[in-house]
């Protein structure tokens, strides 16, 4: 498991709306325990449910509330389906994250999870679909969100073969809580990056990558985005880059990724090997990597 290191300085309150109100709720936590404990109980014969229209527009309405400053808002239209606003410090680092949760047991509980850096404008989000599937990924996108200042991270709340035909694969879905999540998000021109895991089959692909970056829908790149694949080949990987080569689960098909392109908005779709996450070889290099992308968006 990676190490999870404090940072010497946060985003300034300042960056925030003037008007605000916190969340009732407030807790001292680990952050990093708090989140792999609650994707450690995953499983593939695990129950979920989606929530229907109406509870997604609220869960949207309630995220929207809380990206410009207003947690009570927010936590009107969030307990209503079964959810809530925490305002979390992470005791190892000190800084303060907004978690939306399930506040009980029921089909809310497998529906994910948003964490929003409570010091800074949202600026980016790490979006992660298909957490303990795609092994690791929900570490790196815990990672980015703890090392790097003004982020998002959406998380899945189920394994994606949890449920009945496909209904947990919240990648290729929009009826789910992370799409409705994601979707407020781009709605304000925040970038993000999804991460995913392939497994070594023995394809073609396998042997000649170690990373299949693109931007999904969008057949072009922005330069921070061909710059995050030159960083990634300086370090030693083997990147296909799908907006100028044909690759194997380049993602132009993922449902996050079409509506990015409809909000104009960037979208990166990252594919890692084994290699590239969790305690593999490549993985703190991709993880710093994936820290400069963040960096550029952070100061755009």
């Amino acid at each position: 498991m990676a190490l999870f290191l404090p940072l010497s300085g946060c985003g300034s309150s300042s960056d925030r709306p003037t008007k605000q109100t916190k969340p009732a709720a407030k807790e001292l936590v680990d952050l990093g325990s708090r989140v792999l404990s609650y994707t450690s109980t995953f499983s593939p014969d695990g129950p979920y449910t989606p929530p229907d229209g109406e509870q997604r527009e609220q869960l949207a309405r309630a995220v929207g509330h809380l990206l410009t400053g207003d947690a009570r808002a927010a936590e009107r239209l969030l307990a209503p389906i079964g959810l809530g606003v925490t305002r979390l410090t992470d005791t190892p680092s000190g800084r303060r994250y907004d978690e939306v949760a399930a506040t009980g047991d029921g089909p809310s509980a497998r529906w994910g999870r948003l964490y929003l850096n409570a010091d800074s404008r949202i600026r980016w989000s790490a979006q992660v679909p298909h957490p303990v599937s795609d092994r690791d990924t929900e570490e790196l996108g815990l990672r980015l969100l703890m090392e790097n200042t003004g982020g998002a991270l959406v998380l899945a709340g189920a394994h994606r073969r949890a449920g009945r035909t496909d209904a947990a694969d919240v990648a290729h879905r929009e009826d789910s809580a992370f799409h409705a999540m994601v979707l407020e998000l781009q709605k304000r021109g925040i970038p993000g990056v999804q991460l995913h895991g392939f497994a070594e089959d023995g394809s073609e692909d396998d042997d000649r990558y170690d990373a299949v970056l693109s931007t999904g829908a969008t057949q072009s790149a922005p330069a921070e985005v061909a710059a995050l694949a030159d960083r990634l080949e300086t370090d030693g990987l083997r990147v296909c880059r799908g907006w100028s080569a044909r690759c194997r689960l380049e993602g132009r098909t993922n449902t996050q990724g079409k509506a990015a392109q409809r909000q104009h908005v960037t979208f990166v779709h990252l594919e890692l090997a084994p290699s590239a996450r969790g305690d593999g070889p490549d993985a703190d290099e991709v993880a710093d990597d994936l820290s400069g992308l963040l960096t550029a968006w952070a100061q755009g």
